[in-house]
């Protein structure tokens, strides 16, 4: 029996023979698109900011003042003596952004995808999950116990036949997707999804971490998961739904109940970033254009959000394009399996409001000319 350091070992080894082998490296952000990592000065086309906020001034301010008002922890979770009053303000504007009754804050994005369908279903219902979905969504449906299956990335020909096949014999069903998928940008055929779950009374839940289109109304999507820690330049996540619904979630979503509640600085800077979001609307179009204009520039597919991915296959491959453009002075991390499948690893891109649209012309010709010619 190998000691327990010896299994570590092994496993390590057969993910360095793989190209799979990750590990942490410092990186300090000098704004919301440079860093600097092993004494370079890089541009991130990396990082979730993408409207720059993270940096902002209001959204400093207002966490320094949260800060020195209220002290830097909440204490407890939120239903014990965790639940500032600032929580109350942030759940009434996220609802009324995303056009819902109710919202409810959760610690993590993370958090609230692997608590919301375990708090609604169980053993005798059934999960129709998309296949590219983020890992966080899968773990939340195989952790409510029911019957979980996947169907074909944005196939809702393939849902409908699992509806057909599977529907009649649970009582509750929920189909789960992304509204933009966090690895290839494309985006999730709500409408038809939406279509289809009313039709066989199932429900449908979305999460909207990576959609920049905020504020639209989904009537169809009766579930709808969110994120504080990307555009909104902060952390945390959040469900938006009916009242109802977001009060059994205060009941019943265990990743809610036994989380300390976030740092008060976190829920002012974040209602901070709702200000300057509501003040100026036309911020949240800017990446989408960015991520555009390098499509055009290297004749990828058109963009369907702030997520590009250059796919280049094998994970060797995708270590060694991402060392090319750190030559070239950016910071573009090689994404490898397991979090892409096998012989699909890629950059992947993602595109922010503060980015200079000359630098974004030099990478789409370094891309063009240097990676995508192989």
């Amino acid at each position: 029996m190998p000691s327990l350091d010896d299994f570590a070992a092994g496993k390590l080894a057969d993910l360095e023979r793989q190209s799979l082998r990750r590990s942490l490296v410092p990186t300090t952000r000098t704004d919301s698109i440079w860093v600097e990592r092993e004494g370079r000065r890089l541009l991130s086309f990396s990082c979730n900011d993408y409207l720059g906020l993270t940096q902002h001034p209001e959204l400093k301010a207002a966490a320094v003042e949260a800060i020195e008002r209220h002290g830097v922890g909440a204490g407890a979770s939120r239903l014990v003596t965790g639940d500032h009053p600032l929580y109350a303000d942030l759940e009434v504007r996220i609802a009324r952004m995303k056009g819902t009754a109710a919202a409810c804050v959760f610690g993590s994005g993370y958090l609230a995808n692997t608590g919301v369908a375990q708090a609604l279903l169980g053993r005798d219902d059934l999960i129709l999950i998309d296949e590219l979905a983020h890992s966080s969504l899968w773990t939340g449906a195989r952790l409510s116990r029911a019957q979980v299956h996947a169907f074909r990335h944005n196939d809702t020909a393939h849902v409908e036949t699992l509806l057909g096949e599977h529907r009649s014999d649970y009582k509750y069903t929920l189909i789960i997707t992304e509204s933009v998928f966090s690895m290839d940008g494309d985006r999730a055929p709500l409408d038809e999804l939406g279509t289809l779950a009313n039709r066989s009374s199932a429900w449908l839940m979305a999460d909207d971490a990576h959609d920049l289109d905020m504020t639209t109304p989904r009537p169809n999507v009766p579930l709808r998961i969110g994120t504080m820690s990307k555009a909104l330049g902060g952390y945390g996540g959040f469900l938006a739904a009916s009242q109802p619904v977001i009060d059994l979630m205060r009941n019943r979503a265990r990743t809610m109940i036994y989380s300390t509640g976030l740092p008060p600085s976190v829920l002012a800077s974040t209602l901070a970033a709702l200000d300057l979001i509501e003040r100026e609307p036309n911020l949240t179009a800017a990446p989408l254009a960015k991520a555009r204009a390098f499509t055009r520039l290297t004749n990828l597919p058109e963009a369907q959000s702030a997520i590009v991915p250059v796919v280049v296959g094998e994970a060797q491959a995708a270590l060694d394009a991402s060392r090319l453009l750190e030559d070239e002075g950016f910071l573009v991390v090689a994404i490898r399996p397991p979090t892409v499948p096998e012989g699909t690893a890629r950059l992947r891109l993602t595109f922010s409001a503060a980015h200079p649209d000359a630098e974004v012309e030099r990478l789409a010709r370094v891309v063009r000319e240097k990676i995508l010619k192989h």
